[in-house]
């Protein structure tokens, strides 16, 4: 076998991809992305075995969050930059063990390469696979997957400033856990919930980092048609490259669009001061295959998103930057203060031609949670009064597969006494329906980016609140989330560890369930795939 991953909702049969992956990563970047994950194994081990004072140890915790990252799905397809990462955590990890006596280490603390060769036959021996036990390896892997969506999200706060040593410290304790074979299956399991503990704590951080420098969102018409001048199209999730962007291109005569994730940049009163802040162009992250071209700019990712262009014409149009990186592509890195340096990216954008309109009109969003409390009088009322009979979480992610078509039917299909929250790329599957709305209460709720689920976790628990219930599961909300990467499952184990219910998973339930696991969450949790449209409505609807 060349190659397994799993860790993605399009994984091949829905077992994993041993050959290439549907994302579109060789054989020797998935093997490279394995070691890399090892090595951070390895770097937690001599962290928790050797005591170390996290707080002491600022570039590690930073560079560990990077690693995590860049080994989320559609982040890093370049294998060179992955060696390089490898290389400096294999120098971090063997500087730390000066720092440490009398303790033996396992293989992850102490092996050695010296060259890409060496690092893929190593990497072929401490993949996936090598856990043998199934029920084990599954639940080792969530963990893993979880601990990638908390690394991204802590790392956008850091980038804005904020962190929090405990979530650092957490990350280490639970991948070192996943080198320890003497941890049974139940101690795994309380493992997976205290991994979705950490993850509403990360996605608290994240929320305070945004709303304290951007502002809180607040609701906003989004143009979605195009202006006169050249363009610069961003994609994935970090504000903080977009914020020096604006500031880069401001009187330059060049707009800038966002794209995909990039969206509820617009719902933030700090960007709403940038002319040249011109709208959201196409839809989500798997589009952008047919919708880069007819954008003629350049496209600048920021994060995870990338789908390997089909033409050389577009792919010497892709600058990256943080974790994200494509072979080939330029990758414009932060000076020591932070600052990235987005003249190239500008200076071709003035030789482009203007953008293609592909469609017209606006999409309303910036229904984070202080926006909704600022609404709860009204939304209390419509409950009470029976206007509104339940709301549904349809957040997550959105995806290629034809199944998810389910998503747009189900929310056409949805009754008109109900209410959509979403947030994440699902959104592009329902955020340009005519819905309507319900006494000036919009039908589609979106609160943003896929951590501003924080955000629908926050609404939830104040009106359960407002509502004196003892139990978040009798509020009149069902969830039916769609799921595709990594930071999808550390949403998903908040909500678990939160105490939320019955929360349908789809369009496939994750390759990484083994048979034993997944009926653990099953009894335990009440978790459930999706059937026919018309059905789950009704089961939803207690018909």
């Amino acid at each position: 076998m060349s190659m397994f991953c799993y860790q993605c909702q399009e994984t091949a049969k829905g077992t994993g991809c041993e050959i290439r992956g549907v994302c579109g990563k060789n054989e020797e970047v998935a093997k490279l992305q394995d070691l890399l994950i090892y090595v951070t194994k390895g770097i937690s081990e001599v962290v928790v075995k050797g005591k170390l004072d996290v707080k002491s140890i600022s570039e590690v915790n930073h560079e560990v969050l990077k690693s995590l990252f860049i080994t989320i799905t559609n982040a890093n397809f370049d294998g060179d930059a992955i060696e390089v990462q490898i290389n400096k955590m294999i120098g971090l990890r063997n500087e730390l063990k000066k720092q440490v006596h009398g303790v033996t280490f396992s293989d992850a603390a102490a092996f050695e390469v010296s060259d890409r060769a060496s690092m893929l036959e190593k990497a072929s021996k401490v993949g996936v696979l090598s856990t043998e036990n199934e029920d084990v390896r599954s639940l080792r892997e969530m963990i893993i997957y979880g601990l990638k969506g908390m690394a991204a999200y802590a790392h956008h706060a850091l980038n804005i400033g904020k962190e929090d040593i405990d979530i650092n410290a957490f990350i280490y304790e639970a991948l070192d856990a996943t080198l320890n074979d003497s941890l049974s299956a139940d101690d795994l399991v309380a493992l997976t919930l205290k991994t979705g503990e950490f993850g509403v704590k990360v996605m608290a951080l994240l929320d305070e980092a945004n709303t304290s420098k951007y502002g809180n969102p607040e609701i906003t018409s989004v143009n979605i048609g195009v202006r006169n001048n050249p363009g610069i199209l961003i994609s994935g999730h970090d504000l903080t490259d977009l914020e020096q962007l604006m500031e880069q291109t401001k009187d330059t005569g060049v707009d800038v669009y966002t794209h995909g994730e990039m969206l509820p940049a617009h719902y933030y009163p700090f960007f709403k001061k940038y002319d040249n802040f011109a709208g959201n162009y196409g839809g989500s992250w798997w589009q952008q295959v047919t919708e880069f071209e007819p954008f003629n700019g350049p496209i600048l990712f920021t994060t995870n998103c990338i789908v390997p262009p089909r033409s050389e014409e577009i792919r010497k149009r892709i600058f990256t930057s943080g974790a994200s990186g494509y072979p080939e592509c330029p990758h414009i890195t932060a000076d020591e203060n932070g600052k990235k340096d987005f003249s190239e990216i500008i200076a071709m954008a003035k030789q482009c031609k203007p953008p293609v309109e592909i469609e017209s009109g606006s999409i309303v969003g910036g229904f984070a949670h202080n926006q909704v409390f600022a609404l709860a009088d009204k939304v209390v009322d419509a409950v009470k009064s029976g206007a509104i009979k339940k709301f549904f979480v349809m957040a997550g992610c959105d995806g290629r597969m034809k199944s998810r078509e389910y998503y747009t039917e189900f929310a056409k299909k949805l009754p008109k006494d109900t209410v959509i929250l979403t947030a994440g790329c699902a959104k592009f599957r329902y955020n340009k329906l005519e819905l309507g709305d319900i006494g000036g209460i919009p039908r589609v709720l979106d609160a943003g980016q896929c951590n501003d689920s924080y955000s629908l976790v926050v609404i939830a628990l104040k009106l359960k609140e407002i509502f004196e219930l003892e139990d978040v599961n009798d509020l009149p909300i069902a969830y039916n989330i769609a799921w595709y990467e990594q930071k999808a499952v550390i949403v998903l184990l908040a909500l678990l560890y939160l105490g939320v219910k019955n929360i349908h998973l789809g369009p496939s339930l994750p390759g990484f369930l083994s048979p034993n696991v997944a009926k653990v969450l099953v009894e335990k949790f009440g978790i459930a795939g999706i059937g026919q449209v018309e059905d789950d409505i009704k089961l939803f609807m207690g018909e």
